[in-house]
């Protein structure tokens, strides 16, 4: 996996340079000039863990949790202490973050104190907590999306990931009398034995239930995590994405992204397509113009750090300019597209003159079409990008969320 991940990254950073993080930070982050700015919030605790999920996350204490929350709250105001600044959005992750749902209007009045929110306030939900009562404490704080941890409505499925059955009616019921701009509902893909009229209930059931976009995330074997869950043969996930993505096209749903999918042209949910974005909290990580920052994994030592008045920066990497380059289009193709005329803003120089050749060749073994500009992948491609994407997260994000998992400030990584 290495290999094919270091050839790509020196290939396209025109470099034999890694990426290397370092144990520093900077204690005013310079994102002021920064456009199309994003927002987003982690917090990490859960009733219960569930062995697939590689996400930054602890078992829920009240007193633990309001002990984070107050740091968190401090965090905000020591990185936002700058003139007000726009921002597309703000998502929760987690974790579980309805379990501070009290709490989100106090973090959303401290976040708009110094950023103006323009695209909405989004935030992740396990199926327990799509309750009247919580619906409405998120709508009253200012939430417009949700995001639903649906994972399969199916028994069989559910059992294999370690969840519980999902009540379809009280989910339509709730989510009927509490209306969102946009109710996704995550599911994972490539299970042992899915098929795609597996999947197809899945989707159809979703947009049944309340949902106006949907997510089918590709199920990732991380090493650190307790899952025994098999991989699926990528002949059998591609097949499966493939269809998947056809009955949704046929259905006359929008693609938003690889794998997300939304019945209404309006419903979006995306916490990761931004040109750059602040994060705030436990492993949240922060993009700009020239460098890219993970904090602390570790509850005790994020809030230490914040008691000292200091951010709780774990790993910082400066990035080359050809490095941000690649990262930037690593992550916008993502959304199944790159625009020329948006790279060239974002970075001064055409995207032709960095990657004409690559983008030729893309065109010639069918990965991509191009119309004014804007490269666009075909379901070949999309393939090809999910399957790069899982050697990707194997080789680079699993590399760093182990180490991080057990040193809260580790002296440097590299890839």
């Amino acid at each position: 996996m290495s290999i094919i991940t270091d050839f790509t990254r020196m290939w396209l950073t025109r470099s034999v340079k890694p990426f290397i993080f370092r144990n520093e930070y900077d204690q005013v982050l310079p994102y002021e000039e920064c456009q199309d700015l994003g927002l987003y919030v982690h917090i990490p605790f859960c009733k219960q863990l569930c062995s697939f999920c590689p996400y930054c996350k602890e078992l829920y204490s009240d007193e633990k949790c309001n002990h984070y929350l107050d740091a968190l709250i401090r965090e905000i105001h020591m990185v936002g202490g700058q003139q007000k600044k726009q921002a597309t959005s703000l998502y929760f992750g987690g974790g579980t973050p309805a379990l501070a749902a009290e709490r989100l209007a106090e973090i959303i009045v401290a976040m708009e104190e110094h950023f103006t929110i323009t695209q909405g306030i989004g935030v992740e939900l396990h199926p327990d907590n799509v309750t009247v009562p919580v619906l409405r404490t998120l709508r009253d704080a200012g939430v417009t999306k949700l995001s639903i941890g649906i994972q399969s409505f199916q028994e069989k499925y559910q059992s294999i990931l370690g969840r519980t059955a999902v009540d379809r009616r009280t989910l339509l019921d709730a989510l009927s009398k509490v209306p969102f701009e946009t109710v996704s509902m995550d599911f994972i893909f490539a299970l042992p034995g899915q098929s795609f009229e597996d999947l197809r209930e899945d989707i159809d059931t979703a947009f049944q239930s309340g949902a106006n976009h949907v997510a089918i995330y590709p199920f990732i074997d991380f090493t650190f995590t307790s899952s025994t869950i098999p991989p699926m043969g990528k002949r059998e996930k591609r097949v499966l994405l493939d269809n998947i993505t056809r009955y949704c096209m046929e259905k006359g749903y929008t693609r938003n992204s690889i794998w997300t999918f939304s019945s209404e042209a309006a419903a979006s949910y995306s916490s990761m397509t931004r040109d750059n974005f602040l994060g705030f909290g436990c492993s949240a990580t922060t993009l700009l113009r020239d460098q890219f920052k993970v904090n602390t994994f570790s509850v005790e030592e994020y809030c230490k750090r914040i008691d000292h008045e200091s951010v709780p920066t774990s790993l910082t990497l400066r990035f080359t300019p050809q490095q941000r380059m690649l990262y930037y289009l690593f992550w916008t193709a993502y959304s199944t597209k790159v625009d020329a005329a948006a790279f060239l803003r974002l970075f001064g120089v055409p995207l032709k003159k960095m990657y004409g050749m690559e983008l030729r060749l893309a065109k010639l073994i069918g990965f991509i079409t191009e119309r004014d500009g804007v490269y666009e992948m075909t379901l070949k491609g999309a393939f090809y990008y999910h399957y790069y994407e899982n050697f990707y997260t194997l080789a680079y994000i699993d590399k760093m969320w182990g180490l991080l998992r057990n040193e809260a400030f580790p002296e440097r990584m590299e890839f």
